[in-house]
Order: C-alpha cells, then sequence, then structure tokens
C-alpha cells in the first residue's frame, strides 16, 4: 500500500464531506469508519440544512456552509433528497414576534434573505398549525436533505478519487499514527477526527454529550410545507442542568413527518424514555393539534457532542495536544449536517495553507484549551 497523506477517522457526514476534499486535492486517503458507514450521529439526526445566528461566527459558518450545499445540489444524487423549503420560526405570542423581529434585523445585516410572517401570513403558509399563534420569520434557502445518503455520496466520491476504507474501529491516535481494533497500525502525518459523539480519541477538553429523541410518521403528503421551529427552541438550546423539548417538525419528500426534539445532558445511553418523548410529542400537539390523526412509525435516539461556546472544533488539536499531526472536525452537535461540507473546505484550507471564504479563528480547537476554564452558557 502506498504511504497516505491523510487518515479520516468517522464516516458520517463530517467525515465523509472530509474524505471527499482531500481526495479531490489528489491526496492518499484513508477512512477508518469503525463499521458504520454514515456514522451514527448523522444517522439519529434531522437532516437540516438551516442558518442560525446564536453567534456571529455561528452564523458566519452555517451561511457559508449552506452555500456549498447549494453549489453541490446539481450533482447530489436524487436518493439524497435536497428540499429547499426554507424554515418558519415560529411565533406563539406578541413578546416572540419582537424576537422574530430583531433576527429578521441581524439576518438582513448578514445578506441573508427572510421575510416576516404576520398571523394571517403564518397560517396560509402551514394551515395545519393551530390558529392564536403571533407568526413567524420565514427563511428560504434553508433546506432538507436525507443526510445518511448525503454521507454515502461524499465517501463514495472520496473513493472514486482512490480513497481506502478501513472498516474497524480505532482505538488511539497520536504522531502520525492510528491503532485500530485488531492491533494493526496505519500510519499517515495527518490524522483528522471526525468522531461525531464517540469523543474517546479527542484530546481532553471540555465537551459533552446531548442525547436527543425522535419520531418519525406515516406518510401524509401535503400536511406539511416548511421546517417549522418554535422560537422557544433557542432557549432550550441553551439548556445544561435540564432535560427539555421544543417543537421542530420537517417534512420529508416521501410525506413522512420527521418530529423532534428532545435535549439532555448527561445521558449518553440509546434507550427511549417514555416521559422525554411524551413530553415531546406533546409540543408538537400544542402547535400541531391535527398530529393527533398521525400514525408514528418509529422512534430513535442520538447523542451529538456539544461545546461551552456552541461552536464545532474545526483545525489543528495544536493547543489541546502536543501533536502536530492531530486535526479535528468535531463537536459540531445539532450543526452538523449543516456544516459539514463547509468546515471541511475550513479544514483542509487550514492544512494547505490556502485562505478561506470566512475567517476561520472563532473555530480553532486551541481556544478550548484544557487548563482555561470555559462555562456552559
Amino acid at each position: 500500500m502506498k504511504p497516505l497523506d491523510v487518515l479520516i477517522v468517522g464516516a458520517g457526514i463530517v467525515g465523509s464531506s472530509v474524505a471527499r476534499e482531500c481526495a479531490l486535492l489528489g491526496w492518499r486517503v484513508g477512512v477508518v469508519t469503525g463499521g458504520t458507514l454514515a456514522g451514527s450521529s448523522t444517522v439519529a439526526g434531522m437532516g437540516h440544512v438551516v442558518v442560525m445566528d446564536d453567534s456571529p461566527a455561528q452564523l458566519a459558518l452555517t451561511a457559508y456552509s449552506q452555500s456549498v450545499w447549494r453549489e453541490l445540489v446539481p450533482q447530489l444524487p436524487k436518493v439524497t433528497e435536497y428540499e429547499q423549503c426554507g424554515t418558519i420560526w415560529v411565533a406563539a405570542d406578541h413578546d416572540e414576534m419582537a424576537e422574530v423581529q430583531a433576527r429578521h434585523e441581524v439576518y438582513a445585516r448578514g445578506g441573508l434573505e427572510t421575510r416576516v410572517l404576520s398571523a394571517s401570513d403564518l397560517a396560509a403558509a402551514e394551515p395545519n398549525l393551530r390558529s392564536g399563534l403571533a407568526g413567524g420569520l420565514l427563511v428560504p434557502a434553508d433546506g432538507v436533505i436525507y443526510q445518511p445518503a448525503a454521507a454515502a455520496y461524499f465517501l463514495h466520491q472520496a473513493q472514486q478519487h482512490g480513497a481506502e476504507i478501513f472498516p474497524l474501529r480505532a482505538t488511539a491516535a497520536a504522531h502520525g499514527v492510528l491503532r485500530l481494533a485488531d492491533g494493526t497500525s496505519l500510519a499517515a502525518p495527518r490524522i483528522v477526527l471526525a468522531v461525531g459523539a464517540e469523543c474517546e480519541l479527542l484530546p481532553a477538553m471540555q465537551i459533552q454529550r446531548r442525547k436527543g429523541h425522535l419520531v418519525i410518521s406515516d406518510r401524509y403528503p401535503g400536511f406539511l410545507r416548511h421546517q417549522l421551529v418554535e422560537l422557544g427552541y433557542l432557549k432550550s438550546a441553551h439548556k445544561v442542568a435540564e432535560d427539555s423539548v421544543a417543537f421542530n417538525i420537517q417534512p420529508r419528500q416521501t410525506g413522512q413527518l420527521l418530529i423532534g426534539s428532545s435535549r439532555q445532558y448527561g445521558n449518553s445511553d440509546s434507550e427511549i424514555e417514555t416521559a422525554i418523548m411524551q413530553r415531546m410529542i406533546d409540543r408538537a400537539l400544542d402547535y400541531m393539534p391535527g398530529l393527533r390523526n398521525v400514525s408514528i412509525l418509529r422512534a430513535w435516539t442520538g447523542s451529538r457532542a456539544a461545546t461551552p461556546d456552541k461552536l464545532p472544533l474545526i483545525g489543528p488539536a495544536k493547543g489541546l495536544a502536543d501533536d502536530d499531526t492531530l486535526w479535528l472536525a468535531a463537536g459540531f452537535e445539532g450543526l452538523g449536517i449543516t456544516n459539514a461540507p463547509g468546515a471541511a473546505r475550513l479544514l483542509v484550507n487550514a492544512m494547505v495553507g490556502r485562505a478561506s471564504a470566512i475567517d476561520a479563528t472563532p473555530y480553532l480547537p486551541a481556544r478550548l484549551n484544557a487548563g482555561a476554564a470555559v462555562a456552559y452558557a
């Protein structure tokens, strides 16, 4: 076997995106999949390609990554089911409408199109929402995708450019050597840890897992037109001391409805918890009472790795580990699907010393130096 230029641990949407970018450079790429293509975090999540504005850095990365997705759309196979359905952030009352206006202005300053919806506009856009809601914010460029198929496509493209797959679990990574579960070792001058919620190989740092529940329905074509998210989702996303739920529902091209969402810190088992799942469903029913007549086919859970500042780790592990060969593409929490192709470009650009379309500094792993105290919001 020829010497490898880069080893990538993880074949989820992020790892597969990185593998594709590296292979397109002409590098000799090895992808260690752990035996799971389209990794566990990727399969467990919602395929929402969404611009988020928790911080200027988050807005910059999600907007950039969404633009990369749109660039890739013409070449994506139909099985990825990419659809630019738009997101409506639903405002329940007058106070949340003030938040709608504030977000509208933030997006406008970023050059992003949004439209403020009145109560009647919202009812016309989504007739199955309950009456009495105050309005919402439509972000028309947001989309949905069937992310396991997208990850498989990126990995296939990497293979077409010579990438080699190693279907084993990695047990250790340091100083250019990756040890596999069967005792063999692989070597490369660069090792990328794109490990999703499997954080064991990451250098010591402040990072936590968040568990979430999702359910998917039978087929109901026309019931839902946009991704709908309550504005309260943003508040629940910041809670770290207690379990939280929020209304979040996604239309699939199949006519199915993907319903979320729940968040739990410090709980990484895969068991479905009836109590919190029922809270999540009740929250959805509060916004869309017609869901009472919808048949649920399946429920599942997944875990995502979150950083204290809610920004991913993209770049060299230098500053977290005394190892110039380690690179990180991790800590994306619920935005791994959105950020995967943009993050892959930032990472590869850093590897080759090439300028990026946005400033990559806010995402450098060294900001979470293990010796520094960074509090979760």
